[in-house]
């Protein structure tokens, strides 16, 4: 009925926390209520039933029927339940398959609509179950869509029913990852790498496009060692490819490797969280399991052991293992290596070279776009020259302190004051080191694990991965040739093709890249005079096999391939857009054909 007060309860909300928090129970009178999360109590304003088209007010509706409540927008986001009894246990969201994939920057065509847009944007994301609202830190205002129909159902919505403007859309923001693989056994003619006869390479080389600056080692499996500014912390790191099952594992527990990083964090600050550790202590134990389990091998021999951090933003698909003598810490152990005051120290340090690896795996080198796949080890961590240095500036300083302690040699209890005082000072002084032009050594260590980390990955094969849609189609046997030919053309790549029993209709299924899916349900409908639809959804991750910094360098990619090697390459073409996007550095030749000569009379 109109008017009737109900309770309007989120899909977290729980009935224990509302016991917790209110002493009567749910006998309380519904007026005066402490706040409970996820629970509002509010009127029913208005009732509607939905005719089509149009709204026909209602006094009341009996049960079995749909109809439309006018007045939630305040409390609702995406999904809520009604009752009248707080002590209902809410129903669970709706999950939806479809994984948001492409985004685009909207702005308002004048500036001073812009509090409409932001209101319109807002109602998208109440409306939309499957729409994600984002403000980047540049200020864009961002929407997440599931694919390109739904982009546009979603605009025309803004446009026309929620904020009623004229608004700007930038071109869809494809998303990307960088990896790198393990070195290819044959290069781009399918010759045996090694058995060729090399020839002069007439442009550069992709170690020249790279170059590595002066004062960093490299050696023959890609350790690269790296001295801080100020000379006094030298770091060694190198990069290697995880296994995709790895990967996948890891990005299906990102919530569980999210809480595993909480719980460490609130140990580190000495909260007691002994209830949510017994709770947790057995998934991460099945996860730590399963990562045993496929990090198998010489090369991944303890590594699970060691594995200190997980990146980007601390629960991504990346991984720091720390291998250095000096400092042994673990995501498995939090904090128990509280033993000596020397691994306090270095854990303070240890926090900058997390922060470090968090850096370099949220923009990697080619196109500044997160990693996906790789493992880090921290070899060595050198601080015998800091602490040496350290300790002979302390020396200076407790000097006077120590001349008038122990001066006359009188009591015990003195020297003991005074040597707390001494240790007072030192581990004072490893908190904030000694300042010098290059600030503070816990800032140095970030910027220069960021360069390691980003080296050792230059030095090893990369790759660009593309997000992609599995692609359905129902075609009839006439147009089969037409799907393919469009499929062909945008990277795609058919998995299989049967028949459906008892019609002439094929069923088709097949992997498309994001990057070339604009357009591509317009143009399969457009080619088949509309016998065939197709039907995408995201999938999963996959490696563009072509090296982006690929040149020829032996004579039979010279002879395949030409000199100039300017036929498309694929992953080049994608990274030199997502630069140019981002305002970053792009290679590329202003004048493509100068030995074509354009004569005057081609010009008139």
């Amino acid at each position: 009925r109109r008017g009737k007060k109900i309770f309007v309860l989120g899909p977290k909300y729980s009935p224990l926390e509302f016991l917790r928090r209110v002493p009567l129970g749910f006998s309380a009178p519904p007026d005066g209520l402490p706040p409970v999360p996820h629970m509002a109590y509010c009127a029913l304003e208005n009732l509607y039933l939905l005719m089509g088209r149009e709204l026909e007010y209602l006094e009341e509706v009996p049960p079995g029927n749909v109809l439309g409540i006018g007045g939630l927008q305040d409390f609702v986001l995406k999904s809520a339940t009604l009752c009248s009894l707080p002590s209902c246990p809410p129903f669970i969201p709706l999950n939806f398959e479809a994984t948001p994939i492409v985004r685009v920057a909207v702005e308002p065509k004048h500036p001073s609509e812009m509090p409409q847009l932001v209101k319109g944007m807002k109602l998208l994301n109440q409306a939309d179950p499957c729409v994600q609202i984002l403000i980047q830190e540049t200020g864009e205002h961002v929407l997440v869509t599931a694919g390109e129909v739904h982009l546009q159902r979603c605009l025309d919505d803004l446009k026309e029913r929620f904020a009623k403007i004229h608004i700007s859309v930038s071109e869809p923001i494809i998303p990307f990852r960088e990896t790198i693989t393990k070195p290819p056994k044959v290069d781009m003619v399918n010759e045996e790498i090694g058995k060729q006869q090399k020839v002069a390479v007439i442009h550069q080389m992709k170690e020249d496009q790279n170059k590595i600056p002066e004062g960093i080692q490299v050696d023959s499996v890609g350790l690269i060692t790296i001295t801080t500014p100020n000379k006094l912390a030298t770091l060694s790191v190198r990069a290697m490819p995880l296994p995709e099952e790895v990967t996948q594992i890891l990005e299906e527990n990102s919530d569980l490797i999210r809480s595993m990083e909480q719980l460490t964090s609130s140990l580190n600050e000495g909260e007691n969280t002994q209830v949510i550790h017994q709770k947790i202590q057995e998934k991460i134990w099945e996860f730590k399991g399963k990562l045993e389990q496929h990090l198998t091998g010489r090369r991944w021999r303890n590594i699970v052991d060691q594995i200190w951090s997980f990146g980007p933003r601390k629960c991504g698909p990346n991984i720091l293992v720390n291998k250095s003598e000096d400092f042994q810490n673990s995501i498995w152990t939090g904090p128990a290596a509280k033993a000596s005051k020397e691994a306090s120290r270095y854990r303070d340090l240890g926090n900058s070279i997390v922060s470090g690896f968090q850096l370099a795996t949220l923009s990697g080198p080619m196109c500044e776009e997160p990693l996906m796949g790789v493992c880090f080890i921290l070899e060595k961590w050198d601080l015998s020259k800091f602490e040496e240095q350290g300790a002979s500036d302390l020396a200076k300083e407790g000097q006077e302190e120590n001349e008038t302690c122990s001066g006359g040699n009188e009591s015990q209890e003195l020297q003991d004051g005074c040597s707390e005082a001494f240790e007072k000072r030192t581990s004072h002084k490893g908190e904030s080191p000694l300042t010098d032009c290059y600030g503070p050594i816990s800032g140095q260590l970030i910027a220069t694990m960021k360069e390691a980390c980003r080296y050792a990955l230059q030095v090893k094969p990369q790759r660009l991965m593309a997000a992609m849609y599995t692609c359905e189609i129902m075609a009839t046997s006439d147009v089969l040739g037409r799907v393919y030919a469009v499929l062909s053309k945008r990277e795609g790549r058919v998995l299989q093709e049967e028949m459906k029993e008892g019609t002439d209709m094929f069923i088709i299924k097949a992997v498309l890249p994001v990057a070339e899916s604009f357009g591509f349900a317009d143009e399969i409908r457009k080619r088949t005079s509309g016998l065939a639809s197709p039907q995408l959804v995201f999938s999963h991750w996959e490696i563009i096999p072509s090296d982006p910094f690929w040149v020829p360098t032996t004579e039979e990619e010279y002879l395949h391939f030409g000199e100039k090697a300017d036929s498309e390459n694929q992953a080049r073409k994608y990274m030199n857009a997502v630069r140019k996007r981002k305002g970053l550095y792009v290679e590329e030749k202003i004048v493509e054909h100068a030995e074509k000569q354009r004569t005057l009379s081609k010009n008139k």
